[in-house]
């Protein structure tokens, strides 16, 4: 998400997620903090494609937040109204459809433009944002796909005309600003299926992003020609995929797709499944047809599985333990390391330096990537022939001025990161990531102790439930002993207290089992007075 300020107004531009990491226990998404916003105008969000990290968070975004207008291209549009229909705030802004071959869009003291440009979603576009301040190119995602699925390149001509315009400051993409070469057409994916989709005789189930269009296009055209039927897979792939079509994006015969019921009763070689879960998502459709969990679908020996993504930096191990267990019931397993199966969406080296060379920017603010990405694209930068103090390495939460004078960091505001935890959204304090992470690596150890209402006396010995804490019984039987004990002298002493009791079994039995395994399992005391 990137803020645009000027005259008391804001443009948003995006408004994505991203979904957690292994130290992020219990959390099931990760919002940009929004706070700044609260109590401010925002004139319009512009979304510049229909991916998840850049349209996900809109519907927490419009809860919280007074939009006036949300803008962007159709299918982006088409991808975005479902998703807030479905979280209830469809009619919380104005909803506005836009063009790349239309004219400017005023919007307040925004003059904006769409550029369009290839990715792995189509309708994809970077902005011109244009104020009293300078003229900003925002590039959004973006790569030069001289041979894209659907024919519309990314606009060079569009683009240059705009770098004679004069640009001063453009905040570029810098998702694989340290690879070298230019990234591969979307088109080596088609040509890679209609290599290895002949050869195959058993089910082909294809994996890949459920936004991933053109993919899922390329796939289902090549299993048509070979005689096989397409299913569809996973609820988001399903959701995207009838969006797409009825937009006018997919155009797979409605006699060629069948439901995954009715795949599972067809002749494996007549199967081509496109399933979710390319990441290792554990309730993802390719997860649970690998450990065989799937009501509908299974895969055997003759099976192929094509995992046509690149892991999310931190799901590897999941992705390996996916691939494992498909290779244990006997399927072949492809992947972009030993066929080539993925290409990126993003823009490589030589790509960057075009876009720099087209533009020719007064100043360049790298975005999109972690640090090291953003300061292999300053170096890119560097090399064109702009100025170490013209190149804005900035943080979240950065404040960047662009004035006459140029552009320059001028201050920080709070930012971070907003969880949405189950149905909760906000923040999930360090407390209890804490005893998420403590439950996941040493368990938990719960006591449980009975005693009399009438007199504080124990009714019967203390009984030890654990989960996660898998240790011998002689271990469990000196606890059950030591939780006995400090009851029994706890009564003798007439000290009854609930409270009391609880921090005196606490702390006797998670003593003797950090002693005797060196491991601090919650320990969860529980009094029942009967």
């Amino acid at each position: 998400m990137t803020v645009y300020e000027t005259g008391g107004e804001i443009l948003v531009v995006d408004a994505g997620l991203a979904f957690p990491r292994d130290e992020h226990l219990g959390v099931d998404l990760l919002l940009p903090d929004v706070g700044y916003l609260r109590g401010r105008r925002v004139r319009a969000v512009v979304l510049t494609h229909g991916h998840e990290d850049h349209v996900g968070g809109l519907p927490y975004l419009l809860r919280e937040i007074d939009v006036q207008t949300v803008v962007t291209t159709r299918l982006t549009l088409g991808l975005v109204k479902s998703k807030l229909d479905e979280h209830g705030v469809g009619q919380a802004a104005e909803l506005r459809e836009a063009d790349p071959d239309d004219g400017p869009l005023e919007l307040g003291p925004f003059r904006i433009e769409l550029v369009r440009v290839a990715h792995s979603i189509p309708d994809s576009v970077a902005l011109v944002i244009e104020t009293g301040a300078g003229r900003v190119v925002h590039t959004g995602d973006w790569k030069l796909d001289h041979t894209p699925v659907d024919g519309l390149k990314t606009d060079v001509g569009k683009l240059a005309e705009i770098g004679n315009r004069g640009v001063d400051l453009l905040l570029g993409d810098s998702t694989n600003a340290e690879r070298p070469g230019t990234t591969g057409s979307e088109r080596l994916v088609g040509e890679a299926f209609r290599t290895l989709f002949p050869l195959r005789r058993g089910r082909i189930l294809v994996a890949t992003f459920a936004s991933n269009i053109h993919r899922m296009q390329q796939a289902a055209d090549v299993a048509i020609e070979c005689g096989r039927r397409v299913t569809v897979v996973g609820r988001s792939m399903r959701k995207n995929l009838n969006i797409a079509r009825n937009l006018g994006y997919v155009d797979i015969p409605e006699d060629a797709l069948v439901r995954p019921d009715e795949a599972a009763l067809l002749p494996p070689g007549d199967v081509l499944a496109l399933c979710t879960g390319s990441q290792g998502e554990p309730l993802s459709a390719l997860t649970r047809i690998a450990y065989g969990d799937h009501p509908t679908l299974e895969v055997a020996q003759g099976d192929t599985v094509i995992i046509s993504a690149k892991p999310v930096p931190g799901n590897e191990l999941r992705v390996h333990d996916s691939i494992n267990q498909l290779a244990r019931s006997g399927a072949e397993v492809l992947h972009q390391e030993i066929a080539p199966v993925h290409v990126s969406g993003h823009a490589h080296q030589e790509e960057l330096r075009t876009m720099l060379s087209l533009l020719r920017p007064r100043y360049v603010m790298p975005i999109h990537g972690e640090y090291r990405m953003l300061a292999a694209h300053a170096k890119l930068a560097r090399e064109a022939g702009i100025d170490d103090n013209r190149i804005v390495l900035a943080d979240n939460g950065s404040v960047v001025e662009l004035a006459r004078g140029g552009a320059r960091i001028v201050d920080q505001v709070d930012s971070g990161v907003t969880f949405v935890d189950g149905l909760r959204v906000g923040d999930v304090q360090d407390v209890a990531l804490r005893d998420r992470r403590r439950l996941s690596e040493d368990g938990v150890l719960i006591v449980v102790t009975t005693l009399a209402s009438s007199d504080g006396g124990e009714v019967a010995p203390p009984e030890l439930i654990s989960r996660g804490f898998a240790e011998s019984e002689d271990l469990l039987a000196e606890l059950r002993d030591e939780a006995d004990r400090v009851v029994r002298q706890l009564a003798s002493e007439h000290a009854t207290e609930i409270k009391l009791l609880q921090e005196h079994i606490h702390d006797a039995v998670g003593q003797i089992v950090y002693d005797r395994t060196h491991r601090r399992p919650m320990v969860l005391p529980v009094v029942i007075e009967v």
